[in-house]
């Protein structure tokens, strides 16, 4: 990768702009060239995409993605570190770099791109599945964004396209299947990021859907879920009493049996409920 593109390798930018790791930031490196490429085309054809990158650090995954053909990179750092090591990637690729220095929950990133838009990231573990959230829950569906390609935590990876009855089942898996196709496509040991984490990570690929699987209005959607795994252990006729006076017959209706849990009730079922519950 390093002889492709003609930059140094990534331990060398580190030594030389003095890039170590913050926690505070959620930062874990990721300095194999190969890694960061296979995540790049993980991420599907990027000629003539713009993608939005979050946390690139010094770098390793941009470079990557502006290889695998990426029409344009707009990368949101936090840390001004970065800085210095993502200009000169800029300076190598002219016109297809563009970087934020700012916190990512808080740029209007949308504004600075051009659709066909993909995110791909190594997310700080601090802010992903925020982030995560609210690019599955925008106001207008389908969102700005085709595809989502993001490394987490391997736990929260398994959360997110995890099928009812699992212990990993819940509200992430939900909102995520809900709208979108997402599977799990590389899985990375501790010992390829610098710092090593003290967990495994993975790389989760979500497409989004032209509309949800199945109707029901975002906002209630929402509360009903939350509220049934809110206590996951509880049936449901408890967990969700404060959703609807009538919430026992809600669930006859629905097809869920009132002494049931959240974690068995499956994705359809939850927005046959939603629709009873909005309809009042």
């Amino acid at each position: 990768m390093a002889a492709i593109d003609g930059l140094p390798p990534l331990r060398e930018v580190i030594a030389t702009h003095e890039l170590v790791a913050k926690k505070a930031l959620g930062q874990n490196f990721l300095l194999d060239l190969n890694l960061t490429a296979k995540i790049a085309r993980a991420a599907g054809d990027l000629t003539g995409c713009d993608v939005l990158e979050v946390g690139p650090g010094p770098g390793g995954l941009t470079r990557g993605l502006l290889a695998e053909g990426a029409r344009r990179v707009l990368a949101v750092e936090k840390d001004s570190r970065c800085l210095p090591a993502l200009a000169e990637i800029a300076a190598h690729y002219p016109g297809r770099l563009e970087v934020i220095n700012g916190d990512a929950l808080a740029v209007d990133v949308a504004s600075h791109l051009t659709p066909p838009i993909r995110i791909a990231a190594n997310l700080p573990y601090n802010v992903g599945t925020e982030l995560l959230i609210r690019w599955l829950t925008p106001a207008v569906w389908p969102p700005f964004w085709q595809s989502l390609t993001l490394m987490f935590q391997k736990e929260v990876a398994e959360r997110i396209v995890a099928k009812p009855g699992s212990d990993h089942y819940g509200r992430l898996a939900l909102l995520a299947q809900w709208r979108a196709e997402a599977k799990i496509v590389m899985v990375l040991p501790p010992e390829a990021f610098t710092p090593a984490p003290k967990v495994h990570s993975a790389v989760v690929h979500l497409t989004a859907l032209p509309a949800p699987r199945y109707p029901a209005d975002p906002a209630v959607l929402e509360r009903v879920v939350a509220a049934g795994f809110n206590q996951r252990r509880k049936m449901l006729r408890s967990s969700l009493k404060g959703v609807h006076p009538r919430i026992e017959a809600l669930l006859e209706e629905a097809g869920i049996p009132p002494t049931e849990r959240a974690e068995r009730v499956n994705l359809e079922q939850f927005c046959h409920l939603a629709r009873l519950v909005a309809a009042g």
